[in-house]
């Protein structure tokens, strides 16, 4: 989809703006390192396997449970592995990082006085790393996690219930992930504004949607009115 869109629209028609945290606020490439190479490499250590067959077999797992409230739960997996995940995240938390543009973006978002939401499928100790690494939550009105409402953000019942404990006008509302289909999910629901976060990692490419605006970064939503 075309950027015609973030042309046109206006920021006094948005009352709330819920953003996704992972990939859309963060860089995935702490999650896409941690998940693809550093969980192999302690796999294999563990069950003395090579590093093919330790992926091989982590991926086939990941799999199984991706779309599921487990697909985050570093309590599930830390069980399924027999791995303390919490620690390891720990261990390189220096690769936790922002996306350019997003605290100028916060702050315009607190200036303009609009309701600023974290809505993400993180687990919570997931959360507690990365906020403290950041220190980007006091932008927040609230943090909510999947784990709160009971479902991930893919399923659409998420969004009635999540309007539901913050109350926000669907039609006034703006939600920013880098999801694809969470982005299906709340459009089935019925918010109005939705845009494709189209660069989650700063060692990947830039992808496009059929169906979403896109934005590579933040200063791209700068200076509306």
């Amino acid at each position: 989809m075309d950027k015609e869109w973030l042309k046109v629209f206006s920021w006094n028609a948005i009352e709330t703006v819920l953003l996704d945290m992972d990939g859309t606020l963060l860089d995935k490439y702490f999650d896409d390192y941690f998940w693809e190479h550093l969980m192999p490499e302690e796999y294999a250590k563990k069950y003395n396997l090579n590093i093919s067959e330790a992926k091989q077999q982590l991926l086939s797992r990941y799999k199984q449970e991706e779309g599921k409230l487990t697909w985050t739960d570093l309590d599930y997996w830390s069980k399924e592995f027999d791995i303390d995940i919490p620690a390891l995240k720990e261990q390189v938390n220096h690769l936790i990082a922002v996306h350019p543009n997003v605290e100028d973006f916060l702050q315009f978002l607190r200036k303009e006085n609009k309701g600023i939401y974290l809505v993400t499928n993180a687990h919570y100790k997931t959360l507690d790393i990365k906020l403290k690494k950041t220190e980007i939550g006091k932008y927040f009105d609230s943090v909510i996690c999947a784990f709160d409402i009971g479902l991930p953000k893919e399923e659409s019942a998420f969004w009635g219930k999540l309007a539901g404990l913050l109350n926000f006008r669907k039609e006034n509302t703006m939600l920013i992930d880098d999801n694809e289909d969470v982005l299906l999910s709340a459009r089935d629901y019925g918010i109005k504004y939705l845009i494709l976060k189209a660069r989650p990692s700063s060692r990947g490419g830039i992808r496009t949607s059929e169906h979403f605006p896109a934005i590579s970064y933040f200063k791209e939503l700068f200076n509306k009115n």
